[in-house]
């Protein structure tokens, strides 16, 4: 079925992008996908949160952002899938045309506009799969007209801290205007403080979802400084690196380049991972990271580990590659982990990230 599915992409692919993903989403809803697929290799297999994901390949937020199909993609061997954006009160997003495909780069720009169904769609969803296997997270954000950025992250963690194995908290998005400010550290201090003690209150301290925190890679030697301080400050659970960005690399070839949005695929992939890298070094190795940002072959998949991932995320390789490319991504990876000789994919976080020790001669790293 999975090839089916890699088939209809590139019919899909001659439909307009918003028109294209709509189908999508009805026909999986509708069934049209895998029950379940086939045991990863144990290699692959990684542990974080006192969670357990059977490979380290998840889907990245902005494709089912109502949870309407979860357990679908679950179905085609994603490890763990993320839905949202959601944000407390239903938006329609920005005006259309807001989702461009970059043929001749396999990109996309998009400048959607965090366009969904809101909390209570979206927390229903996840109350009706409850039980389910598999792991699945929420991302939330804000309201577009809202004026308090913080009550309305407030509210996604209370209504769906119960529900979800982990929270991301997204406050890199391009599309909100005002959103990235968010990410500034004193306001940081406040939001993951306030984050915390909803997520306390929604579901008590015992085995509570992590709180990750998703940044964007548009920042500066400082900001990146200050988001590091802050994530080490409050205790946050993890990072998600990185969200689409702004910049428009000379290399782009596609004529709708310039759209105005985020850029995601294959040209965000170098700065995305140097962003990681650099994460990795200014926490010290103490904080589990998720990479994403141009993942589309194990070989991506697999830098990302090594420049500190414990996992990884996709998303717009899909839209040209198809769901088959998952199983060939978990293939690849369990293979080049083989030809370096490591045992388990945990090993392989930060390899090419060195840390300082510490005045012990050891440090502990997230992996």
């Amino acid at each position: 079925m999975t090839l089916l599915f890699d088939l209809a992409t590139a019919v899909m692919r001659r439909l307009p992008p918003e028109q294209a993903h709509h189908l999508t989403i009805c026909s999986l809803a509708a069934g049209v996908a895998p029950r379940s697929a086939p045991p990863d290799p144990a290699s692959l297999a990684v542990t974080l949160w006192n969670r357990r994901f059977p490979n380290p390949v998840g889907l990245a937020a902005g494709f089912d952002k109502n949870a309407e199909v979860p357990d679908a993609m679950l179905g085609f061997g994603f490890g763990f899938v993320e839905c949202g954006t959601v944000t407390p009160r239903p938006q329609p997003g920005n005006p259309s045309p807001r989702l461009f495909r970059l043929r001749e780069d396999r990109a996309l720009v998009n400048r959607l506009g965090f366009n969904n169904a809101g909390l209570e769609a979206a927390r229903a969803r996840l109350l009706a799969r409850r039980g389910r296997p598999g792991i699945v997270g929420a991302n939330i954000g804000k309201n577009k007209d809202s004026a308090d950025a913080i009550a309305d992250f407030v509210a996604g963690v209370a209504a769906l801290a119960p529900l979800a194995d982990y929270l991301v908290v997204n406050v890199s998005s391009p599309n909100t205007p005002g959103l990235r400010d968010l990410q500034r550290k004193s306001i940081l201090l406040d939001l993951i403080g306030a984050l915390t003690r909803a997520r306390e209150l929604a579901v008590g301290t015992t085995d509570p979802p992590p709180l990750l925190l998703k940044i964007a890679p548009d920042l500066t030697e400082a900001e990146r400084a200050e988001i590091a301080e802050a994530a080490l400050e409050t205790g946050i659970d993890g990072l998600v690196v990185s969200n689409t960005t702004v910049a428009r690399p000379a290399s782009l070839r596609s004529p709708l380049a310039r759209e105005t949005g985020g850029l995601s695929g294959p040209p965000l992939f170098a700065a995305s991972t140097a962003l990681l890298a650099e994460m990795r070094r200014l926490t010290h190795g103490r904080l589990p990271i998720v990479g994403v940002g141009g993942v589309a072959s194990g070989a991506d998949a697999y830098a990302k580990i090594r420049a500190g991932a414990s996992l990884v995320q996709l998303y717009t390789a899909l839209v040209y590659e198809g769901p088959g490319l998952v199983s060939r991504i978990k293939r690849d990876l369990a293979a080049l982990l083989a030809r370096d000789g490591v045992a388990a994919l945990v090993d392989a976080v930060g390899a090419d990230v060195p840390l300082a020790t510490t005045t012990s001669g050891s440090q502990r790293h997230a992996g």
